[in-house]
C-alpha cells in the first residue's frame, strides 16, 4: 500500500512538469484576449487601418498584450486549430472592403407566406391590398392581390397622400394600370419621377440633405413596390441614385446638389439605356444577313430597333413574331413592323416547334441576366430558346449591361412576379367560352399566371450587350470588372 501511495504521489508531482503547456487559460486571460480582439476590430472599423497598424494599436496596452501572450501559447498547443489574435486582426482588415460592398446588396425579399410580416406590411401600405383566393401553394411566398380594386382606391386617395410627390404618384398609377411596361420603359419612368421629386425637394430644418433625401427615395420605392414589384434593372438604377446621394460633397449647396443629382439621372438614362441600345443595334446588325428568317418572341424594344435598322440598311429578311397569352405583346410589335414594310409571320408559342425549321436566327430580349448566365425574361422565353437549341438554331439575347445582376437563380419559383389569374380564364373575342367564369368559387382549382421565367445558359448562344458580344460564361466578368470601375453604382 505504501508503495502504491508513493507511486501516486510521484505521478502527481511529475504531471505538471511533464505537460506544463496543457494548462487551460484562466478566465482573466480569456477576457484579455476578447478585449484585444474587440479593440482590434474597432480600430479597423473606424480608421480602416492595415493589419500591422491594427496590431500596433492593440499592442498599445502593455498589460493586455502581456496577458494575451501566454494565453496564445497555451491555446496553440492545446488546440492546434484555434485562431490567434493576429490572424483575427488580419481577417478583419481583409474582410473590411467586403463588408462595405455588402452594404449595397439589397435586403432579402419579403416572404409573403409569413403571416405576421404580411399583417405589418398591410398596416404600412398605401395601396389597399386584399390577398387573392385559391392561390397556388408553391408560390405563396410571392405577393398576389385581387386585381381591379387597387386602382380606384388609390385614385380616391390622391389628395390625402402628402409624402408622395405627384410625379411619383402618377408613375405608380401607370404601373398599376399597366400603361407603362417593359424593363426600359418602367426604369426610365421611375428615374424621371425621381428627377422631378428632387427638383421640388427642399431640406427640412435640422436635417441633412443626403440622409433625408435617401429616406424620401426609399419611401417612393416602397410605394412603387406596392403598385408593382420592381424589376432587377430598376433595383440597379435605385442603387445608382442612392450611391450618388451618399457621395454628394458636404460643401455643395442645396441647389448645386440637386442640380448634380438631376444631371446624374439624365446621364444614367442617356448612357445606360439610350446609347446602350444604339451600341447593341450596331453589334447585332452584323448578325443579320440577306434571306435570313429571324424569330423573336413577345415585344422587345431593342430587338425592334435591330429589325428596323436592318430594314433601313436594305437587308432582305423575314421576321416570325411568336406570341402568347395573356398579354399578346407580339401583336403590337407585328403592327409596327408591318407598317415599316417588313415581311412578317405571326404565330402563337404552341406552334413554335412547327415553324422553327424555317428559322436561321432567334433574337430575344431580356429583363435581366444573372451572374450564372441565366436569362430572366418574359414567361415563354425559356421554351422558345429550348426549341431553338433542339433544332440547332443560334439564340442571341440582347440586353443592356445595367440589367446584369450578381444574383444566381436556378428556377422561376424562388423569385418571380404573379399576374392576374382572371386574365387566363378569359379569351379575347370569345365570350361564349366561359367555362372558367367563376373559377374562384371552386376551392380545388388554382390558376397561375407567371410573369417571368429563367432560361438556362445552355440554351443561349450569345449575349449582345453594350460592351460587346460575349458568351453566357463571361457574364460574371462584366459584373465584377465594371462594378470595380463604379460604372454600375
Amino acid at each position: 500500500e505504501t508503495n502504491k501511495g508513493d507511486l501516486a504521489e510521484i505521478r502527481n508531482e511529475d504531471a505538471p512538469a511533464s505537460i506544463p503547456q496543457k494548462q487551460k487559460p484562466s478566465k482573466a486571460e480569456r477576457r484579455a484576449i476578447q478585449e484585444a480582439q474587440r479593440a482590434a476590430k474597432a480600430a479597423a472599423k473606424e480608421a480602416g487601418l492595415s493589419g500591422k497598424s491594427t496590431g500596433a494599436a492593440s499592442g498599445a496596452n502593455p498589460a493586455t498584450s502581456k496577458q494575451a501572450k501566454p494565453a496564445k501559447i497555451s491555446q496553440k498547443k492545446d488546440v492546434p486549430h484555434a485562431p490567434s489574435t493576429v490572424a483575427s486582426e488580419k481577417k478583419v482588415t481583409e474582410r473590411q472592403p467586403e463588408r462595405d460592398r455588402k452594404k449595397d446588396v439589397p435586403h432579402p425579399r419579403m416572404q409573403f407566406d409569413d403571416v405576421h410580416r404580411v399583417e405589418k406590411a398591410k398596416k404600412r401600405a398605401i395601396v389597399n391590398q386584399s390577398e387573392a383566393r385559391n392561390r397556388v401553394e408553391l408560390f405563396r411566398h410571392l405577393p398576389q392581390y385581387v386585381h381591379g380594386t387597387q386602382l380606384p382606391d388609390l385614385e380616391s386617395k390622391f389628395f390625402q397622400l402628402e409624402p408622395i410627390h405627384p410625379s411619383v404618384y402618377k408613375v405608380g398609377l401607370q404601373y398599376l394600370s399597366g400603361e407603362v411596361s417593359g424593363g426600359n420603359g418602367r426604369c426610365i419612368a421611375m428615374l424621371l419621377a425621381f428627377r422631378e421629386a428632387i427638383k421640388d425637394y427642399s431640406t427640412p430644418p435640422n436635417k441633412t440633405l443626403s440622409r433625408d433625401l435617401t429616406a424620401k427615395v426609399s419611401s417612393y420605392v416602397s410605394f412603387f413596390i406596392e403598385c408593382r414589384p420592381l424589376s432587377i434593372s430598376m433595383g440597379n438604377a435605385i442603387r445608382f441614385l442612392k450611391n450618388r446621394i451618399a457621395k454628394l460633397p458636404i460643401t455643395l449647396s442645396e441647389s448645386e446638389a440637386k442640380a448634380s443629382l438631376q444631371s446624374d439621372i439624365d446621364r444614367f438614362i442617356n448612357e445606360k439605356i439610350v446609347v446602350a441600345d444604339q451600341v447593341i443595334v450596331s453589334h447585332a446588325i452584323t448578325k443579320v444577313r440577306d434571306d435570313d428568317v429571324l424569330l423573336t418572341y413577345g415585344s422587345s424594344s431593342v430587338v425592334e430597333m435591330i429589325l428596323e435598322h436592318a430594314h433601313e440598311l436594305g437587308r432582305k429578311f423575314r421576321v416570325i413574331v411568336v406570341d402568347s397569352r395573356p398579354k399578346l405583346e407580339g401583336q403590337g410589335l407585328l403592327r409596327r413592323l408591318v407598317a415599316k414594310g417588313i415581311n412578317c409571320t405571326y404565330t402563337h408559342i404552341n406552334a413554335v416547334s412547327y415553324i422553327m425549321h424555317e428559322v436561321t436566327r432567334v433574337f430575344l430580349g431580356a429583363s435581366s441576366i444573372l451572374s450564372n448566365g441565366t436569362v430572366y425574361s418574359r414567361v415563354g422565353t425559356a421554351s422558345v430558346a429550348m426549341v431553338a437549341h433542339a433544332f440547332g438554331i443560334p439564340v442571341l439575347v440582347c440586353c443592356e449591361a445595367y440589367k446584369f445582376h450578381e444574383r444566381v437563380q436556378l428556377d422561376s419559383i424562388c423569385a418571380n412576379e404573379l399576374g392576374d389569374p382572371d386574365v387566363i380564364s378569359k379569351i379575347p373575342g370569345r365570350a361564349d367560352l366561359g367555362d372558367l367564369k367563376n373559377w374562384a368559387d371552386n376551392e380545388n382549382l388554382q390558376l397561375l399566371n407567371l410573369t417571368y421565367d429563367a432560361t438556362p445558359s445552355d440554351y443561349v448562344s450569345m449575349i449582345i450587350t453594350d460592351y460587346g458580344m460575349l458568351p453566357p460564361t463571361s457574364v460574371p466578368v462584366i459584373v465584377r470588372e465594371y462594378r470595380k470601375e463604379q460604372l454600375w453604382v
